[in-house]
């Protein structure tokens, strides 16, 4: 699905196709032709991993609240933290939910990456995630 408005869910800093990238968190963006622009300034592509970084869609209006429960899921379930301690009981939850699996990049069998979708997940979706993940929300 091609999405034309994104917010910027963290600080993004980078050197983007037009130049330097130094936006601040919820600022609004326009997806044109497949890339990512503030004001004039083509930022990205779409499909970048610049995107998954630092962005998420706003076309329903929930972008600050789906960047905030993207971020927060994946500083909970960061993968250096894996297999230590609490957060092996959180990933155990996750590799069993159903509704998570739909967002697993089915490349990876032995290990979880968050597929695309995932960083555009309806926000009841990341909400159920974010409770797995064991987040008070």
């Amino acid at each position: 699905m091609a999405y034309k408005r994104y917010i910027v869910r963290r600080r993004a800093r980078f050197q983007g196709l037009g130049g330097p990238v130094n936006l601040p968190y919820g600022t609004a963006l326009e997806c044109r032709e497949g890339f990512l622009f503030w004001k004039s300034k083509k930022l990205c592509a779409a499909t970048s991993q610049r995107v998954k970084d630092y962005f998420v869609q706003d076309d329903d209006g929930l972008g600050k609240i789906r960047g905030d429960l993207v971020t927060l899921i994946l500083a909970r379930l960061g993968p250096q933290e894996a297999r230590k301690g609490k957060a092996a009981g959180r990933w155990e939850k996750i590799w069993a939910d159903p509704l998570c699996k739909r967002y697993k990049h089915p490349k990876h069998e032995e290990q979880w990456l968050w597929n695309e979708d995932f960083y555009n997940a309806p926000v009841d979706d990341l909400r159920h995630i974010a409770r797995l993940a064991g987040l008070k929300i």
